[in-house]
């Protein structure tokens, strides 16, 4: 993949990340017996939604012209982002655990990456 195509899945990957992140946002403003209005007026929830469409849209783009075996395996940095996002946006905990099946994570995608 060309630099460029590559920028742009890493992009698709930084977006569902973040959106991940909006979505728990989102979730966090709902009150315990949330209406249809709760929903519908969640101004993270709409943001989330909007990002992820956009993101979508993206990623179409991206398989236009990335080999889908190249392409997805860069979703898995997602597994790592998130939660780090996560642990610095949101104070939730990051354990040992989650940091080292981030690395096998990493080691799969550089293998992936290698079978090209």
């Amino acid at each position: 993949m060309s630099a460029f195509l590559t920028s742009m899945t890493l992009l698709c990957v930084l977006g569902i990340s973040i959106g991940q992140l909006m979505f728990k946002k989102a979730a966090l403003r709902l009150p315990a017996e949330a209406g249809l209005h709760d929903w519908i007026f969640n101004g993270w929830l709409i943001s989330a939604l909007a990002l992820y469409g956009f993101t979508t849209l993206l990623w179409i783009w991206v398989l236009r012209s990335a080999p889908l075996h190249l392409a997805y395996p860069l979703m898995g940095l997602a597994f790592i982002i998130v939660p780090a996002l996560g642990w610095l946006f949101l104070g939730e905990p990051l354990h040992l655990q989650t940091l080292g099946g981030g690395l096998l994570i990493l080691a799969g995608i550089a293998l992936t990456a290698r079978a090209a």
